[in-house]
């Protein structure tokens, strides 16, 4: 099994380097000094990371978790493009996943079970009896590990042990992001087990391309490479079958505003009050692949979305309500924000026509994603 989530970076298992995780202040305005707690006796810092183009990334490794990304727009202005929070004690409080990496496996396994080889694995069991983003607590609920630190690169490991929330196996997942000189995000992912299991890790960085985090992004305009998107029942549960996009709000295969048809009549909108889906990448090989591309035409900033992974969850924020504050005490609004979720379908453990995320001893697994930060001529 191969995936890759760019970030860009190459080996798992280094040293740590010269970390930067000393007293700063961002760009972006978040004080290290807000990040410095102990969470389970383990200790948690904010970094960031920095190119020549003057973009700046800062992560936590408290759910291996982006907290900031400042990037310019067509006049030089730099302003950060995601949500979160501008402290440890929110993230535990709120209990959101902004920018986190969610995991042992995101979106829902329904029944909150599955089997391998004739053993059937009953997990930690959420809302409507489903086990959702890997229970609780989950990756993103985690201290992870710094391995590697520097301007350019943050390395993070987790060791998910045996059983944990139900899961099978001693996992080790390496989280690498590294951000280049070309402007790109790049999140690689290796892991191992020792015993059979399944794993499905994603980032869940919310975006708002405009800088401006209290308004909506229906004015951004979208484009994906997919031509399918996975059903969902009136519960939200996938039924295993995919659903052509031709003719529905759900077809950006042409750009358009993400506005245009959100709030149209269909059922699969019914469901989720906006869009809440993975569409099927219209992949060749396990490849990096094209998948998305996103643009503010008001900043001018751009963003397109490269991964080794089948699928793609977009997600509108459509349960911001304008009451939960962020950073700089901003408060979210409905829709001010998308999520692009790289990753395999949900529950695909338990629906054979979906690629499989089955993991065995023995077998390396690997993941990327980049995100493509630059501005529209």
């Amino acid at each position: 099994m191969k995936r890759t989530f760019y970030i860009v970076l190459t080996t798992a298992g280094l040293l740590l380097s010269s970390c930067v995780s000393g007293d700063f202040v961002s760009l972006s305005g978040l004080s290290s000094d807000n990040f410095r707690t102990m969470v389970d006796q383990k200790k948690t810092r904010l970094y960031r990371l920095q190119n020549a183009a003057g973009i700046e990334v800062c992560i936590t490794n408290y759910g291996a978790r982006v907290v900031s990304v400042m990037t310019p727009d067509r006049d030089g202005q730099q302003q950060d493009i995601v949500c979160g929070f501008d402290n440890i004690s929110d993230y535990r409080r709120y209990r959101q996943n902004f920018g986190s990496v969610v995991g042992r496996y995101i979106g829902r396994i329904l029944g909150a079970k599955f089997a391998i080889d004739g053993t059937v694995y009953n997990l930690q069991a959420s809302g409507g009896g489903h086990c959702s983003h890997g229970g609780y607590p989950g990756f993103a609920d985690r201290v992870w590990t710094v391995k590697k630190s520097n301007r350019r690169c943050l390395q993070l490991l987790y060791a998910s042990p045996d059983g944990e929330n139900g899961f099978p196996g001693n996992l080790t997942l390496s989280v690498t992001y590294r951000l280049t000189d070309d402007n790109e995000l790049s999140i690689l992912y290796e892991a191992e087990t020792d015993k059979p299991t399944v794993l499905n890790p994603s980032n869940h960085s919310f975006f708002n391309l405009s800088g401006k985090l209290s308004r909506n992004v229906l004015d951004e305009a979208l484009w994906v490479d997919a031509d399918s998107i996975a059903e969902y029942d009136a519960d939200k549960c996938v039924t295993g079958r995919l659903l052509s996009v031709k003719g529905t709000p759900f077809d950006f295969t042409s750009t358009r505003r993400i506005g245009d048809r959100i709030d149209e009549t269909d059922r699969q909108l019914a469901v989720t009050k906006g869009y809440d889906h993975t569409w099927k990448i219209n992949r060749l090989n396990d490849k990096l692949h094209r998948a998305a591309l996103i643009t503010d035409k008001e900043s001018g900033r751009t963003m397109e979305v490269h991964t080794t992974e089948p699928g793609i969850h977009l997600y509108t924020a459509n349960g911001h309500n304008g009451k939960l504050k962020g950073k700089q005490g901003i408060a979210y609004p409905h829709r001010n924000a998308i999520c692009f979720e790289t990753m395999h379908f949900a529950d695909s453990p338990n629906k054979p026509q979906f690629p499989t995320t089955l993991l065995r001893p023995g077998v390396k697994f690997r993941s990327e994603t980049v995100f493509k930060f630059g501005v529209a001529e």
